[in-house]
């Protein structure tokens, strides 16, 4: 927002003090520095809310933090509205007929259905497709175009997951950047406000990828095609890596906002699922997790959902890696 990076001082419109840089309040009378930017997106927050609109709600409550000075007592006001909404979005009404016995899973499955406008959205961006031809055009050469295609759909498939998730939040973020060799980013424009926003952002890509694994799984099924075999096995390990928790992997975001105990749980999960499935990757979560759990500050309250979800998204990964497998391989070579 230009009005807050610009770097020249200004004069306050009620007593005339002169305001420098960055300042959020005027030094002499106490008056906001953006008063009026802060009545018109009230307005909208107001408007919203009697619309039943939470996630527009959101944006615009959101939009007035960096306007609010910290310590203010409009500040705390409108961070316990956010709170308050944000525990609303945390809790959506749970998708019905024959997914509901999924439970977030059976959610997204529910949202890629509902948001294939969201989907296509993403490609209008030229950022997210000019990346994306990049990563394409390298994949290509080293696993041939359709095993290329193929990868390319499950990373945007997650990363648009992660967008979705945002925007439910009212957080501004980019649209996905590919970047070869490493997979892609969305750079968000605004930091979370709690932990566990920051887990359900951070677990939804994870989410969204296994339902383009399944869909992958789904299609090598019917058609016996070693191609899809391939695409869904490196999707779902794809997907599992990013369950690692550790730097700014989704992993790391969700056990930001688990306790001690449900971390140590969570690792005791990925221990039994590699000794059941000898899946190497899954020995060095679980041992990521467990010192994740020894090592790091933890929250008052765990979030159960996210303990559940990162579960429920380990098991059913490692079982989609383990079974796409055997006939993935030699499979990625495919042109």
């Amino acid at each position: 927002m230009t009005t807050l990076e610009a770097d020249v001082s200004v004069r306050c419109e009620g007593c005339r003090t002169e305001i420098a840089p960055r300042l959020l309040a005027c030094p002499g009378c106490g008056r906001l520095v953006h008063a009026d930017a802060l009545k018109e997106l009230s307005a909208r927050a107001s408007q919203a809310a009697a619309d039943g609109d939470v996630t527009a709600e959101l944006q615009a409550w959101r939009a007035l933090i960096p306007m609010l000075p910290p310590d203010s007592t409009q500040y705390a006001i409108v961070r316990e509205r956010l709170l308050s909404l944000s525990k609303d979005v945390d809790a959506p009404a749970p998708p019905s007929g024959r997914w509901k016995w999924l439970g977030p899973l059976g959610a997204a499955i529910v949202a890629l259905a509902s948001k294939a406008k969201l989907l296509v959205l993403g490609l209008t961006k030229a950022s997210t497709v000019f990346s994306m031809l990049l990563a394409f055009g390298m994949y290509w050469t080293a696993f041939g175009a359709r095993f290329a295609l193929g990868l390319i759909g499950s990373i945007y498939v997650h990363e648009m997951g992660h967008v979705a998730a945002l925007a439910r939040y009212g957080i501004p973020a980019s649209a996905p950047m590919f970047i070869p060799g490493f997979g892609a980013v969305v750079r968000m424009h605004q930091a979370p406000l709690t932990c566990v926003e920051d887990a359900r952002v951070g677990l939804a890509g994870p989410v969204w990828g296994s339902v383009a694994a399944i869909g992958a799984f789904a299609i090598a099924k019917a058609t016996g095609s070693p191609l899809w075999f391939a695409i869904a096995h490196t999707g779902a390990w794809l997907n599992l890596f990013n369950l690692l928790p550790f730097w700014q992997l989704d992993g790391s975001r969700a056990f930001a906002a688990l306790t001690r105990g449900q971390r140590l749980a969570a690792a005791a999960v990925l221990f039994g699922a590699w000794v059941l499935s000898h899946e190497g990757l899954l020995i060095l979560l679980a041992l990521v997790a467990a010192v994740r759990g020894w090592s790091a500050s933890e929250p008052e309250e765990g979030d159960t959902t996210a303990f559940v979800t990162y579960v429920g998204l380990a098991v059913l990964l490692t079982i989609l890696t383990v079974a796409a497998a055997p006939a993935a391989t030699g499979a990625a070579g495919s042109r």
